[in-house]
């Protein structure tokens, strides 16, 4: 019997006409068909759950994607039956089919580099089956959008569309090259071609579903390309088919919407829409009727009724949770935008992403601007500010005056409204809780009913609310919202019970909160001030704060372009800074910024500003980038070289070579003539020579200096503030036999010795300044190479690994100075509170040195010669800090990193003033890789414990989660 079976067996896999016609049936009605229908059923359960966004473009295919870390077993099911084909069916005609099913399952699992490779496999190996490749390049490229790899994306799915052939290829198929091409048209944001698109998928689709969902996608298309007419009528045909009841109603909101006239009576739209609500079947939907009457309001400019009733919209919400995000997120877009309320907006953000689904389309991008609020909360409040100030600053005294009470007035208003609400919500533990994520929640009163009735949950219940708190009492009693409630004795806890914390709040803070007591006469009063203080009334505080708003446009800009990564945001602020700045010295880097920020949404304007530059601004590296792309990475090395010369140039010069220093700094220019860092190379020969030469040559080269380099932010400074030395000492400086004297070359030039040392007006008792002067940053543009990386502006503006860094955080600025807590440990142990320091109760950093800090730079390699760097960091420090006695010293962190910290600052405020000055012209100081550094701010004690790179890591996780 086992011969027989064995026998059988090899005959089966001879090469024959009948094996071959077994294995064909066998593979094509059983295992693949079967493979193909499991395939069906699960792309139906996930369109069947598929969380649609009506309000947003719709996807184009509702595929949901399985992302559970357990195996699906009917995805393993397919997997194995595709295998078996391929494994054992080796002789029939469905190979290909097998893969291609590999690869369907795989990207449904959310596997899309896997599927990607077999799909290719198909492409590659069975090229004479239309329908087959064709299927793949659709499905090939679906996963490639999920990798957002838009360029390959885009070469595949233009191949499909070339080998369409209607008479050769299925009507399916066809339908869904052109629906794949659509989105990627609406990734691109592409919206005229993907209209297009559109149109094609609908002509060549036979199933209904999806050409009902393609219908509405180009009725939403249609609005985005300003064709209300035609959305209309592609809204009227969906509510006139037999779409589902949501979308047969959303089309009905967005016609609507869109219509002027109709039967040519106009009609209020908001009375239309308010009808809906008077129809029971449309309970389920108050939630999306609420919100596109709050948006018709908005758009008329009536902000506080777009407010109620996206609140309304909210609180009806019975099922859609999407819903219910996305009009908390116009409430948070109202208050970031409108109100300047950033407190609030941040409350509403957060409510947002805890009812948003991390799948809706933009979700990042939201989670981005709610993680980076503090950034743009301080950039947008400076610009307020000094908007403020200037204005108050052009008006006479007298209206100033009752100007400014009026603002004093408003913000202490504002201050009492919130005392006050945050005293009503101190009685209820639960609505406290409950609010911290739902600002807007609806919190039944005394006697009051569900009276919408729309929701289920706990909290808009009053019979269940009034039942737990019954429950509550009956076991607990009169607990108040603390640690260790549960505890009979609290005390004993160790931790401050909440009578103690009352009753000390009760004493220190009572005044200032109850109107018309002393506190608060006082703080507003300093208010007042500090307004006063801070006018620009003279051209050269006018100057400073017009520099001060214009380095906040740029950040914004870079912050939207980089970190945010959203570039409608950031074309808006660059466009703005060009209206109020147009004579502004940095035009050629704007343009740039805005010709490839418009690249992938408005051709034409991307076209104009590429225009201006080569116009313009021919000289520039930005039109030499756009004519040779390799430009920027030819530019890029050159610095490299560059800096590799530099640092042996300046060991020559430390080691007091000068004759060496000069005559290498003259070949180095002629090597690398009009490179970005020249200006310091000619600025280390002119010291050297200043070692061997008498005033006047020294004085040319450094007039020479100023000259050709005026907007220089490192060098020219210095080279000013040594001639206004020389003018100042001509005499005592042109009898030395030399001109520079000093024997360490890192010591500040032109300190004569002790015996000749006289009080000038260039020379006086030193008595540091409370504000250093502005300087106007300069600009950083998309440049692969030309530019930092991206994540060298992410470390530019102080964001490293995803979270703040502290050390570029503009405070606001029109807030009083208040004093650096130094008790961080009794703040810390406030009952009710989850603080920074228990969740770092095992780190080996503290914060108990409170005055010793430093800022410092990190350098990721253990070889290097800083010495070059240091002596870039004094460079800056005696133009911007001369006087206040900064060190820069070296210290090694294991054999792998080094240390640069300068202090010493007394306050963290004060190490943070000095970090906002020095980080945008680090790339210029520092002479290594831009990858190669970071910066912090530390304290001396916390300093010492960095022994290795691992510490190092520590230290920097400790640092983003408590400062």
């Amino acid at each position: 019997m086992a011969l027989i079976i064995t026998i059988a067996g090899c005959s089966l896999e001879k090469k024959s006409g009948l094996n071959r016609s077994l294995q064909n049936l066998t593979a094509h009605y059983n295992i693949l068909f079967n493979a193909n229908e499991l395939l069906r059923l699960k792309q139906e359960n996930y369109a069947a759950s598929f969380p649609d966004a009506y309000t947003e473009l719709l996807n184009v295919y509702p595929d949901t994607t399985s992302q559970n870390a357990a195996p699906d077993k009917d995805l393993e099911a397919v997997i194995s039956k595709a295998n078996t084909i391929i494994n054992i069916k080796e002789q029939s005609h469905y190979i290909g089919d097998a893969y291609l099913v590999l690869g369907k399952a795989r990207y449904l699992q959310g596997n899309y580099f896997d599927a990607v490779e077999y799909f290719n496999y198909v492409v590659r190996s069975f090229g004479n089956k239309v329908d087959l490749t064709q299927e793949a390049l659709v499905w090939k490229t679906r996963a490639l959008l999920y990798l957002n790899d838009l360029p390959q994306a885009k070469t595949t799915i233009d191949s499909a569309v070339q080998n369409i052939d209607p008479k050769k290829i299925r009507r399916t198929f066809a339908a869904d090259v052109y629906a794949t091409r659509l989105q990627y048209n609406i990734n691109t944001q592409n919206y005229v071609e993907a209209e297009a698109d559109a149109k094609q998928a609908i002509a060549f689709s036979n199933i209904k579903r999806l050409k009902l969902r393609w219908t509405y996608i180009l009725a939403q298309l249609q609005e985005l390309n300003l064709k209300p007419a035609d959305a209309y009528d592609s809204y009227t045909s969906l509510v006139k088919s037999n779409a589902s009841f949501e979308m047969a109603f959303n089309a009905n909101l967005n016609r609507i919407r869109i219509q002027d006239n109709r039967n040519g009576v106009k009609q209020s739209k908001i009375d239309l829409l308010r009808k809906l609500l008077k129809n029971e079947d449309n309970i389920d939907f108050n939630d999306q009727i609420y919100y596109q009457i709050a948006g018709q309001y908005f758009a008329a400019g009536d902000i506080d009724n777009a407010i109620k009733n996206y609140k309304l919209s909210v609180r009806t919400s019975t099922k859609n949770q999407n819903q219910k995000g996305i009009s908390y997120l116009r409430i948070a877009d109202i208050d970031f935008k409108n109100k300047a309320d950033y407190a609030g907006a941040k409350m509403y953000y957060d409510s947002t992403l805890l009812n948003l689904s991390p799948s809706y389309p933009g979700y990042q991008l939201i989670l981005k601007k709610s993680n980076n609020l503090q950034l743009l909360t301080g950039l947008l409040e400076t610009i307020a500010r000094e908007d403020t100030l200037q204005m108050l600053a052009a008006l006479d005294e007298k209206t100033r005056t009752v100007r400014i009470d009026t603002i004093v007035a408003r913000k202490a208003a504002k201050e009492k409204a919130a005392v006050a609400e945050a005293k009503v919500n101190n009685g209820d533990p639960f609505t406290n809780s409950f609010i911290l994520t739902n600002p807007d929640a609806q919190v039944p009163q005394s006697g009051q009913g569900n009276q919408s009735g729309a929701s289920s949950f706990y909290f808009y219940n009053n019979a269940a609310v009034s039942q737990g708190f019954t429950s509550f009492k009956r076991q607990w009693g009169n607990r108040k919202l603390e640690d260790n409630w549960r505890r009979s004795k609290r005390s004993n806890s160790g931790m401050p019970t909440n009578t103690g914390a009352l009753a000390q709040n009760t004493a220190t803070d009572k005044p200032a909160d109850q109107p018309g007591k002393a506190g608060d006469s006082v703080s507003n009063e300093g208010y007042k001030q500090q307004l006063i203080h801070d006018l620009p009334l003279t051209p050269d505080l006018l100057k400073q704060s017009n520099i001060r708003v214009y380095n906040a446009y740029l950040d914004l800009g870079n912050l939207y372009r980089d970190v945010l990564e959203d570039k409608k945001e950031a074309i808006a602020t660059f466009e703005k800074l060009l209206t109020r700045f147009p004579d502004n010295p940095d035009k050629p880097a704007i343009y740039y910024n805005l010709y490839r920020l418009y690249a992938d949404i408005d051709a034409a304007k991307s076209d104009d500003y590429k225009n201006r530059i080569l116009k313009e601004y021919p000289q520039t590296a930005f039109a030499k980038v756009i004519l040779d792309p390799e430009y920027s990475k030819k530019l890029s090395d050159a610095n490299a070289g560059f800096n590799v010369f530099y640092n042996q140039i300046y060991d020559l010069y430390a080691q007091k070579q000068y004759d060496k220093v000069i005559g290498s700094a003259d070949d180095l220019l002629k090597r690398y003539p009009d490179n970005q860092f020249s200006v310091q190379l000619l600025y280390l020969k002119a010291i050297a020579a200043g070692h061997q030469e008498k005033l006047p040559p020294f004085m040319t080269d450094m007039q020479q200096i100023v000259t050709k380099y005026p907007d220089d932010q490192l060098v020219t400074p210095l080279a000013k503030q040594h001639l206004a030395y020389i003018e100042a000492n001509k005499t005592e400086v042109a009898a030395r036999p030399v001109v520079l004297t000093e024997e360490d070359p890192n010591e500040i030039p032109f300190t004569p010795p002790v015996a000749y040392q006289k009080q000038t007006e260039y020379r006086k008792g030193f008595v540091p300044s409370q504000q250093v002067e502005e300087y106007r940053h300069p600009v950083s543009a998309p440049l692969n190479g030309l530019a930092p990386s991206s994540a060298q502006i992410k470390t530019q503006l102080g964001i490293q690994q995803g979270k703040l860094v502290d050390t570029h955080v503009q405070m606001p600025a029109y807030e009083l100075p208040q004093a650096t807590p130094t008790n961080q440990q009794d703040s810390a142990t406030t009952p009710g509170k989850t603080t920074v320091k228990d969740l770092n109760i095992n780190s080996i950093f503290s914060k108990r040195d409170s005055t010793h800090y430093y800022f410092a730079i990190n350098v990721t390699t253990g070889t290097t010669n800083l010495a070059s760097s240091r002596f870039g960091i004094g460079q800056f420090n005696r133009t911007r800090y001369w006087g206040y006695g900064f060190k820069h010293e070296l210290v090694n962190a294991g054999p792998d990193d080094q240390i640069i910290y300068i202090g010493r600052f007394f306050t963290l405020a004060d190490a943070k003033k000095y970090a906002k000055s020095i980080i945008p012209l680090l790339p210029d100081i520092m002479k290594v890789p831009r990858d190669k550094y970071s910066f912090f701010i530390i304290t001396k004690e916390n300093l010492d414990k960095l022994a290795d790179q691992k510490t190092v890591d520590s230290y920097i996780d400790y640092y983003q989660k408590n400062y």
